[in-house]
């Protein structure tokens, strides 16, 4: 496996991603990785080696800037809140992610996954709602609600969402309008509820933040994980 480290502009900013190259000859079954609210963090990049380890050309993007988490809870608030009412800005730029891991010598452009984890995860969803040649689409504790929630009619691909019964951040009404939402679009969707399992379940350094409704899960990542490597079975696997 061969990392590095990728400079790219977006959103009139500097971006520095990470990228994680399988060793196996291409072309191969590719995955954009979507950090959480904070930043592109270590969890991100283990991620993307991960998933390079497994046979996979992952590129881990930077949607805050420079390739660095911000301090603390109030900043990627900030930072965050305007976005999530500019769908297309979040679509924009994931979308300058997903054209790094596209040119990438072994990517294999028609077996292409993008997932995230919290507002990663709403990047993931947003791409799909855009129209982006996406043949699975994960999100991990992921934010469901959209500005334009017709736009799922635009989604190509298989959707998972798994999220945390006791998540706080993604309560009920939230779920319940994004099922809504994927049978208007006519989606191939499918959301697992994990019990006993709150917000940021897949990060280990989630429990330290010392926050209710934010931490780490232990069985539910191992889970959680293997409902995405069975929908990659079904699709950039097939």
């Amino acid at each position: 496996m061969q990392t590095s480290d990728v400079e790219y502009q977006a959103d009139d900013r500097r971006m520095i991603g990470y990228l994680a190259v399988p060793d196996e000859d291409g072309p191969r079954p590719a995955v954009l990785v979507c950090h959480e609210g904070p930043g592109l963090d270590d969890h991100a990049k283990q991620r993307a080696r991960q998933l390079a380890e497994m046979g996979y050309v992952a590129f881990a993007l930077d949607y805050i800037g420079d390739g660095k988490p911000l301090p603390d809870m109030g900043a990627t608030m900030k930072a965050l809140g305007p976005l999530m009412k500019e769908p297309q800005k979040i679509r924009d730029i994931g979308k300058a992610g997903l054209d790094i891991l596209l040119g990438q010598p072994k990517t294999d452009a028609s077996r292409v996954a993008a997932i995230g984890f919290c507002f990663g995860g709403t990047m993931s969803l947003e791409l799909a709602r855009g129209g982006a040649d996406l043949k699975a689409v994960v999100g991990f504790h992921s934010g469901l609600g959209t500005a334009r929630p017709d736009d799922a009619g635009n989604i190509r691909g298989k959707v998972l969402v798994l999220i945390g019964a006791d998540d706080p951040i993604v309560p009920p009404k939230q779920r319940a309008d994004f099922e809504e939402e994927m049978r208007k679009g006519n989606v191939d969707w499918r959301m697992n509820l994990y019990g006993g399992a709150a917000h940021s379940f897949m990060n280990v350094s989630a429990s330290q933040m010392n926050t209710p409704g934010i931490a780490y899960h232990a069985p539910t990542e191992a889970r959680a994980w293997q409902a995405m490597l069975d929908m990659f079975a079904e699709t950039i696997d097939a």
